[in-house]
Order: C-alpha cells, then structure tokens, then sequence
C-alpha cells in the first residue's frame, strides 16, 4: 500500500511538473518532449487504477503518434520565435480574465465537492467487477459484442475521414506531371521504341 501511494504522489508530481514546463518551456521541441513525459507518468496513473488498456493506447496513440507528429511539424516549420514573443504582451490581459475565470470555476466545484461515504458500496453493487480477467480482455468482450455494431460505424466514418483527407490533398492542378499507371501499361514497344539503323562511321 506505501509502495502505491509513494508510486502516486510520485507520478502526480511529475505530470504536474511536465505541464508547467510544456507552457513555461522557450523551445517548442522541449514542449513537446516535456509533454511525452506527462503522457508516460499519466499511463503510469492508469496502471495504477488498474486501467492498462488505457494505459496502453495512451502510450501507443499519443506518445507514439500524436506527440511525434507534433514534434515533427515543429522541428520541421520554419517558426519566427521572436515575433511570437511579440504577440505575447498583446494577448496578455485577455489570457489573464479566462486563466482568472477558470480558476474562479475549479475553486467552486472544488469547494462544493465531497464524496459520499456509500459511493463505493454503490459502485460495487452496481458495476461487480468479473473475476479472473483482465481489464483489456473486459473491454474487447463488451465491444465486439454489445457494442459490435457502433465500434464499426466509429471505424467507417474514420474511414470516410481519412479518404476525404486524401482527396483534398490530391487535387488536380494544371502544370503537375503526375505519372498514369493505365496509360503507362497501354503503352506498346511500337510506340517507346524507334530503331535507327545508323551507317558505319556516321554516327546518329
């Protein structure tokens, strides 16, 4: 139990950490680093819920898409770092009332919270944990099962996402040679190749 509360206060301190210094950092690639160190110590809080699967894609989605795609984009972009620092003091006061807002908002929420002391008997006697089986292996039963039907909509309309992508990017612009993969297979030896008999000592 110590070994769990040290592991939590211990993953808490670094996510908060990393958060102040994704915002505080000067270089936006340590940003992004910085970030992948809160992403890896919030899985870290998942496995200790119990929750690997969360855990797991956390670190595979975010870490290993998500945040390298973001640290690609910024090393590869030519970024102007001096007039972002000018824009700084300009979007200062209206930074400052939302920041002043949201605090103002998680300080009543905070101050009205309590837990009730039946929670967790309500809980448990709504939602029995199943015996001798694992968190991933419950969530791929009640997906492709009772939610079969909506996880392949989900997958269809990505689907749909990712080909719109592609042909909005695709376009057809005049003055691009693209290459024919048809045009290329209807092509003859007749029409590629001219035989030239040349003379000796003429030349072409």
């Amino acid at each position: 139990m110590i070994v769990q509360v040290v592991a939590f206060y211990l993953f808490s301190f670094l996510i908060v950490a990393s958060g102040v210094m994704v915002i505080s950092s000067k270089n936006p690639v340590h940003s992004v680093l910085f970030m992948i160190l809160a992403f890896f110590n919030s899985a870290g809080l998942f496995i200790l819920l119990g929750a690997e699967f969360l855990a797991m894609i956390l670190v595979v989605v975010y870490v290993g898409a998500v945040a390298v795609l973001f640290l690609f984009v910024v090393m590869m972009l030519d970024i102007n770092f001096v007039e972002l620092r000018q824009g700084f003091l300009r979007y200062l006061p209206i930074g400052g009332v939302v920041a002043f807002i949201l605090l103002a908002e998680l300080l009543v929420v905070l101050g009205g919270w309590q837990l009730s002391a039946e929670a967790p008997t309500a809980i448990a006697a709504a939602a029995p944990a199943p015996e001798n089986i694992t968190n991933t292996h419950a969530l791929g039963q009640l997906i492709y099962t009772q939610y079969i039907y909506l996880f392949q909509a989900a997958g269809i309309i990505l689907l749909i996402a990712m080909i719109g992508a592609i042909v909005l990017t695709h376009r057809h612009r005049d003055g691009v040679r693209k290459q024919k993969i048809s045009d290329q297979l209807k092509r003859r030896a007749e029409e590629t190749v001219t035989l030239h008999k040349v003379p000796t000592g003429k030349g072409v």
